[in-house]
């Protein structure tokens, strides 16, 4: 929104200095500034937890985006039965596995 605002502006003002071609060119490298420093990032990350999510299996420890640790017992269309003491297991939804958590505990149990 604020981008159309500045482009209105500036389309206005090229009457006035005749720079207005100058002023777009810099409005769209910031476009592609945005684009390759947040968006593409983000998306990168989006893709790299949904493969995570999709390769988890019944055993898996995880953390969920709320700080439970479990294990996996059970997983049923779009959510977990995360065990996360003997004989106490809660659901979870499968998007609530936190990528950074999980990877760092399995990190951990590989090392002991």
């Amino acid at each position: 929104m604020n981008t159309l605002f500045a482009t209105i502006i500036l389309l206005q003002a090229e009457g006035a200095g005749g720079m207005g071609w100058q002023n777009l060119l810099m409005i769209a490298l910031i476009g592609v500034v945005f684009y390759f420093f947040m968006i593409r990032p983000q998306t990168k990350r989006m893709k790299e937890h949904k493969k995570l999510i999709e390769n988890l299996q019944k055993g898996d420890r995880v953390v969920t985006t709320g700080g439970i640790f479990g294990k996996i017992a059970e997983i049923a269309g779009d959510h977990f039965l995360l065990e996360i003491a003997p004989n106490v297991r809660i659901r979870v939804q499968k998007n609530a596995i936190s990528m950074e958590g999980s990877k760092s505990l399995n990190k951990e149990e590989e090392v002991k």
